[in-house]
């Protein structure tokens, strides 16, 4: 129970720190015409944004990752932790399979929630108040999406999802216990909060941009056909025409902002949670009994 509710205070916080850089690669990716660009960069874009649409147009599509907060961390706390148990050794590549196999099990949340995320990000592109509003919220997003285009709908995108999730989440967990050890990250040891910091950021980071390319595609699928037809008649497609139109750097398109928002995300989520279990272990006698996912320190999400 303790661990759940660090875990998803934890998330929350990482979700409202990073949900605006978030917004902002959403833009870069999906509004951004090559002949005509809308923004000239990842800084240029926030600015736009904050002035055409207010600060709440940095937060549009929040309610999508909060909704699936909860039941992501438990599926993935919960994937990781039992797969350690079964693999047995605590290795680096024990350590990267059970992270893989809790990023495949999340899909099927994940997938979902990020596309009523992207399509929310989407509406009202440069309008403060937005005259006709396709979508009222997330969940009124994916109701739409499911009467229009059924279950199929929903999961738009889950190849790639599960593409870019399953690798992401092995090197995430990976670099998080080669940093942790290397740094020393024992219950008490000096300067802990700054070493749980730097472990989680740098995870974050690494995990992105191992399989950024895949997400540039995945959030390509799950906005096309917003407000028109389709574009791309799926993945292989969706890769072609955008090597086609933009060349190697449409792969790194918005990895500038994708990366700022995956420091300080995970480095929050990660000492929350971590800290949070410290002090809980420290005033419960029960939580002494509980085995966590790894010596001394828990992880935390991307």
């Amino acid at each position: 129970m303790f661990t759940s509710i660090g875990v998803h205070v934890s998330g929350a916080a990482g979700v409202l720190v990073g949900h605006p850089f978030d917004t902002v690669k959403v833009r870069l990716l999906q509004v951004q015409s090559v002949d005509k660009p809308l923004y000239r960069g990842t800084y240029h874009c926030f600015q736009s944004i904050v002035r055409q649409e207010s600060m709440l147009g940095l937060y549009k599509g929040i309610g999508s990752p909060m909704m699936g907060l909860t039941f992501i961390n438990a599926i993935v706390f919960g994937m990781q932790g039992n797969a350690m148990r079964v693999l047995g050794a605590d290795t680096p590549l024990h350590q990267f399979l059970a992270g893989a196999a809790a990023g495949f099990i999340q899909c099927v949340i994940c997938c979902p929630m990020e596309l009523a995320k992207t399509r929310m990000q989407m509406q009202g592109t440069g309008e403060k108040s937005a005259s006709r509003k396709m979508y009222r919220n997330s969940l009124d997003c994916l109701i739409r999406i499911h009467r229009k285009e059924g279950v199929r709908g929903i999961n738009r995108g889950m190849v790639t999802t599960v593409i870019r999730e399953t690798p992401g989440f092995g090197v995430y967990f990976l670099a998080y216990d080669t940093l942790t050890r290397a740094l020393g990250c024992d219950a008490d040891a000096d300067y802990i909060i700054p070493k749980l910091l730097l472990a989680g950021g740098m995870s974050g980071m690494a995990s992105w941009i191992s399989t950024y390319p895949v997400d540039v595609i995945k959030s390509r699928l799950q906005a096309d056909g917003v407000g028109g037809a389709n574009r791309y008649d799926g993945i292989v497609d969706c890769v072609r025409q955008s090597w086609r139109r933009e060349g190697w750097r449409t792969f790194t398109r918005g990895l500038t902002s994708t990366l700022l928002r995956a420091f300080p995300v995970n480095a929050t989520t990660f000492a929350t949670v971590t800290l949070f279990l410290m002090y809980m272990r420290e005033n419960d006698d029960s939580m002494k009994d509980c085995e966590p996912m790894q010596p001394n320190l828990q992880h935390s999400s991307l």
